[in-house]
Formats: structure tokens, sequence, C-alpha cells
């Protein structure tokens, strides 16, 4: 698409970016893919407030973080934009409604999840959401497993999980060892396609931070800057477990949750299915904040809300609050509240701290980031471990009382009626949801 728009348009003021970063936050469904699409069509095309190259040059390096990319990107052009404090509001908001709504959710399905209306909902919406994750790991493993040593990769990460319930950290890292060695000693075995090597980068016109637009003061890279922010983004860390331990214990639920989610917010490299596994190995089999049914319910909350879908471990940090009061029986609203936010903060403190540290040496480079390796052997194993995830929500959705149990057939029909709706129209995620919640409630 070509276009006469020759002169680059007017800098937002931070207040016009935060009005757009609250909307971006109120209306970004559709998972990241949905998200980065949104962000690409709005800031891109439509407003021209940065350039095809420079945004893609951005995502790539969001890509190989830790975290949820798409909250990561919005990050990174609020920080090119307005500097640290823009990157600060543009995260923040970008997950603020999510989390609002999310503890709102959490409070009514602890409050009144029993009852016969909330309980027919959540019926039909559990096939859905075991249709979507199969469908995330079918869409993901056909976009990546390109080549037999990928292929190979995959299925080690699912028997790992599934047969053996391996240390989901040690699957990631044996896989991007598998990916490294496989590349340099038979690289026939382990090719992989880039995520974005078959973007058409189009002209949508002149655009205000530009391909060849000098880098602002705010985003240049400097040393001292770089120890500034990695020793406050430790001391916040610190400060905040070391709170924590203080008021409650090192044994203490919300404790336990902020060194737990810490590792986590490390760990999700492939988006959050797949620190999802790891999420439940800790806070289903391990710390018993919740069970698996309840870890089912809340990713379908999280499915329907806006926002990253890793927004799903504010309803475990309110659930396993509310089920392990810190505050007293007598205040489960306020401890189911407080784990969430512990949670939140735990989870996205190190996607900012990434941004900010990495963000100057990207654009100082403008360069390819060569860590292709190791990431194609993680993407890999993220196939397998969301396979094995979609799998063991099939059970615990279709044989909710073991093997031995009744089969639940009408589940069974809206979970692949669901999936047919997803193969046919990917992007209404929502709407097949919302059909699911109906024929759950019919039932």
């Amino acid at each position: 698409m070509s276009t006469n728009n020759t002169t680059p348009p007017t800098a937002p003021s931070f207040a016009q970016a935060l009005a757009y970063w609250l909307w971006l936050g109120c209306i970004s469904f559709g998972g990241p893919a949905g998200q980065i699409s949104i962000m690409h069509q709005d800031l891109v095309e439509r407003k021209r407030w940065i350039s095809e190259r420079r945004f893609l040059h951005a995502l790539n390096y969001c890509m190989v973080l830790p975290g949820p990319e798409a909250q990561q990107l919005a990050t990174y052009l609020g920080w090119l934009l307005h500097g640290k404090w823009g990157g600060l509001a543009a995260g923040s908001l970008f997950v603020l409604p999510s989390l609002l709504l999310l503890i709102a959710l959490s409070w009514l399905y602890m409050a009144f999840g029993n009852t016969p209306a909330i309980a027919g909902l959540l019926y039909g919406i559990k096939p859905a959401v075991t249709a979507i994750v199969a469908f995330a790991a079918w869409r993901i493993g056909r976009r990546t497993l390109h080549s037999p040593g990928l292929a190979a990769i995959a299925a080690a990460a699912f028997c790992a999980l599934f047969f053996f319930a391996l240390p989901f950290p040690a699957i990631i890292l044996a896989a991007a060892a598998c990916g490294w060695l496989g590349t340099r000693l038979a690289p026939q075995y382990f090719a992989a396609v880039s995520a974005h090597a078959a973007t058409t980068r189009q002209n949508h016109g002149a655009a205000l931070i530009d391909d060849d637009t000098p880098t602002p003061p705010h985003a240049r890279y400097s040393s001292a800057r770089f120890l500034r922010t990695l020793i406050v983004g430790l001391v916040l860390w610190g400060t905040a477990l070391a709170a924590l331990t203080f008021g409650f214990g090192w044994d203490g639920v919300l404790t336990r949750m902020g060194w737990f989610f810490t590792k986590a917010a490390l760990l999700t490299f492939g988006g959050a299915y797949a620190v999802l596994p790891y999420v439940f190995q800790g806070a289903v089999e391990q710390f018993l904040w919740l069970s698996a049914g309840q870890m089912i319910d809340g990713l379908a909350l999280g499915e329907s809300t806006p926002g990253p879908l890793i927004m799903v471990t504010a309803f475990v940090g309110f659930v396993g609050a509310w089920q392990h009061p810190p505050f007293g029986s007598e205040h489960l609203f306020a401890g189911g509240a407080a784990g969430a936010l512990v949670v939140t903060f735990f989870t996205f403190l190190p996607s900012f701290v990434f941004i900010f540290l990495g963000a100057p040496l990207i654009e100082k480079t403008h360069g390819n980031l060569h860590l292709a390796a190791p990431l194609n052997g993680i993407t890999a194993a993220v196939v397998g471990v969301i396979a094995s995830l979609a799998l063991f929500f099939a059970w615990h959705v279709y044989w909710p009382q073991g093997w031995h149990g009744p089969f639940e057939w009408p589940a069974l029909v809206i979970g692949v009626s669901a999936l047919y709706a997803l193969s046919r129209w990917p992007t209404r995620v929502i709407l097949i949801i919302a059909g699911s919640a109906v024929a759950g409630l019919v039932v």
C-alpha cells in the first residue's frame, strides 16, 4: 500500500499518548497476535507514530525476551515516544483494565461460582478453553516446526512434561541447549523460519519515528543509565520482597507468591501458554493455592478479558490468597485483591526492566539479534508443552471425576464445535467463548 503522506505527523503529547494506551488496554483482545496487530494498524498505518521497519525491529527484540511480548512492545514504543515515564504508562495501562476486571471476576467466581447459572456458563467455557489451547499448539507448531530436529524437541518436551512431570525450567534449558548444539552440529535438521521473515514491509508514509530518524536523546545508550536502571529494578524487587517477608514471614502466602512469580516471569519464553504448565506445577501441585479445576476456570476468565493472557496469574493470586487469607478469614476480598496485586507486580516488573535496560542498545545497533539457535529450540519445546497442557485440560474437563467416572459428552460436543470455529474464524475468540458459555448454560 503506497501513500502520499510525505510529511511526518505532529508528535503526540503525553496526555494524548496516555489516552491511547488506556484505550488499547481496554480493547486488546485476541492474544498477542491480535494485540500486536492492533498496535501495528494504529501506530504504523493510521497514526504513523513509528515506521514499519522500526516497529518490527522493536518487536523482534521483545520476541526474544521472557514475558508477554505485546505488553513489552507497548512499553518499548511508549518509552521511545516519551522516555521512561512514557514506557511505564504504556506498559501499566496495557494491563490495568485487565487487572481490575479480573479482580472483579475472581471475586464473583469465589463468592457465587457454585450457583447454577455461573456453573453452567463455566461448563461451556472450559471445553472452549481446551480447544483454544489445542489450537494454539497446532498454530505455533505449523509456524515453527519446519525441520525434523525441532519436531523431535517438541515431542521430547511433551513426553517430559506429560509422562514424567519434569520441571518446566529444566525442559526449557534442555531445549535451548539442543537448539544451539543442533544448529552447530547438524544445521540441516534444525533450520527454522523466522517469525517475521515473511513480513512484507509496506510504505505507509512518513512516520514521526521513521527509518532514518535519529535516536532521541532519552533513548541513547549510556552505561551509567544502564547501571542505574539495573539498580533501581533490583531495589524495587528486593524492597517489595523484603516488605512481604517482614510483614507475613517467608512462608506467608503473599511472600511465596512474590518469589514464585518472579521465577515464572523469567521463564515465559514463548508466551503465556508456555509458562502455564510451570504455574500449574507450582500453584496447584506444590503450594496447593488452588485446584486444577479452578486453574482451568481462571484460564477461561483470562481468555475472555482484554490484556495479555499471562494476566491469568492475577486470578491465581486472588484465589490462592482467598483460600489462604493473609489478613484473616474476615477479610477474604482484601486478601484476594492483595494476592492479585502482588502477583501482577512480580510478574511484570522484569518486563519493564528488560525494556529499559536493552532498548537503548537495540536503538543503538539497529541490527539483528543472534539468539536464533537456542530460541528455536525453546520455541519447539513450547509446542510440546502447550500440547501437554491441552491434553491435561481435556482430561479434567471430559473426565472431571477421573478415568473411571462418567464421560462428559456434552462438553466434548462443545469443545469440538469450538475447535472447528477456531479453525474457521481464529480471530473471533471472544464470540466463540460466548457461544460456548451459552451452550453450557443450556446444558
